[in-house]
């Protein structure tokens, strides 16, 4: 079954909850709530459809701009990726070369180097960037 896109019942539903760029946390809140709704409809429209993606770019935006998520340092990525899978310092000898090294890098006490950036994107399976 192929559904067309009527314009004027799209017309009718941004009449009916009138989105706009949100400013507030009311707004937020209100569009979270709209686009929770809409979410979970077994059957959305594709006006619904469509609605809900500018719900969830609007609030991206709010979000983005008041909620913005820190830079995380090469040491704070690792910190999170070995705590994330639960991994002693001692994991990471073979990946780094030296006990002394992985002790270093882990106390903040020596920087990552590009070569062992890149060991550590490979083990952890992630971007070489969290490292540099």
């Amino acid at each position: 079954m192929t559904h067309t896109f009527n314009s004027e019942f799209y017309a009718k539903l941004l009449a009916q909850y009138q989105p706009k760029t949100i400013t507030t946390e009311e707004d937020s809140e209100r569009a979270i709530a709209l686009a929770t709704e809409l979410e979970h409809r077994t059957r959305r429209t594709p006006k619904e459809d469509t609605l809900l993606e500018l719900l969830v770019t609007l609030i991206e935006k709010f979000e983005e701009a008041h909620y913005p998520i820190p830079q995380g340092t090469p040491h704070s990525m690792l910190h999170h990726l070995m705590d994330a899978r639960e991994l002693a310092p001692e994991a990471l000898v073979e990946v780094i070369g030296s006990k002394r090294a992985v002790f270093e890098i882990i106390n903040g006490e020596r920087s990552i180097s590009k070569t062992q950036a890149q060991a550590l994107a490979d083990f952890f399976k992630v971007d070489i960037s969290l490292f540099s």
